[in-house]
């Protein structure tokens, strides 16, 4: 790959990240919460391994927004109607995203739970 096509894809890469930042109010959302966790875990001095585990749980949950967003949008450019396969696409990935985000609130008590007490 030359230098340039590289430089490019990280470009679109970025520009993709940015959009989902400022354009969907779930990862705004996910943002938020992202920060209170940060703080959190300044606030309770939390290990390197919790920091390790907090900053991976973050970081998927980004990820998995990012796919969803992708999703919704492949979906939307092929079909503005309503099609049972268009929604059980858009349906799947935010259910992926619910489904780590429940497993990100467990991570994060079990982490917070014991500096609260």
């Amino acid at each position: 790959m030359k230098k340039g096509k590289l430089i490019n894809s990280f470009r679109y890469a970025f520009a993709g990240i940015f959009f989902c930042f400022r354009y969907e109010r779930n990862v705004q959302i996910h943002c938020l919460a992202a920060c209170i966790v940060s703080l959190l875990g300044l606030y309770f001095h939390v290990t390197k391994t919790e920091w390790l585990i907090l900053i991976l749980t973050i970081g998927v949950v980004f990820a998995l927004e990012i796919v969803n967003t992708a999703v919704e949008k492949t979906v939307d450019l092929v079909t503005m109607d309503v099609k049972p396969l268009a929604k059980i696409a858009k349906d799947t990935a935010a259910g992926a995203v619910l489904v780590f985000s429940i497993i990100a609130v467990v991570i994060g008590a079990i982490i917070f739970g014991p500096y609260m007490i």
